[in-house]
């Protein structure tokens, strides 16, 4: 099973990088999916004793994939899920920033050190903190694939203490 979701990402990758899949894209109300995601995860976060909250600042339509935007927002879900310990938050949110939307997932975890950002970006890519939890290295290479093909940016940068991983979408929302 874990060699096939390996090969399933990878090719996903691809695919996402070829750009053939916009063609499919149509309006996805990016609060709607937000909220949808947070109900489904805050419990997720209860079990592990972590808080989980929901900030929805705007409203937002961008033309794209809802089952990729999902997956990619899930991929930074569950990342913060596994890489913070118990009693941190998590939030899922919605902001614009210079007229932008942003779809974004913030953590008060340990983040991950500036001089590795980019690096994590790359497939396979696992820091050391990271070796003894489960994972192949592709989520994030995955997310800025599914980013990409949005025209969209992956940011992480320091929350202090924390971590925020987002996507920052074109500035003309359909």
């Amino acid at each position: 099973d874990d060699v096939l979701k390996l090969f399933d990402a990878i090719l996903r990758i691809s695919e996402l990088e070829e750009g053939s899949l916009r063609r499919h894209f149509s309006p996805v109300d990016l609060g709607a999916l937000i909220v949808d995601l947070g109900e489904a995860h805050e419990p997720l976060a209860d079990d592990a004793g972590k808080t989980f909250s929901v900030d929805i600042a705007c409203e937002a339509v961008v033309d794209g994939d809802r089952e990729l935007l999902a997956q990619a927002l899930i991929n930074l879900i569950e990342n913060a899920l596994r890489h913070t310990p118990p009693g941190c938050g998590i939030e899922i949110g919605l902001r614009r920033d210079e007229g932008r939307p942003v779809a974004y997932v913030a953590d008060t975890g340990p983040g991950i050190p500036a001089d590795q950002r980019e690096r994590v970006l790359e497939r396979f890519v696992r820091l050391e903190a990271a070796r003894s939890t489960p994972g192949n290295g592709l989520g994030l290479s995955l997310v800025a694939a599914i980013a990409a093909a949005h025209r969209a940016e992956l940011t992480l940068r320091d929350r202090k203490p924390g971590l925020e991983a987002a996507l920052l979408f074109p500035k003309d929302p359909v």
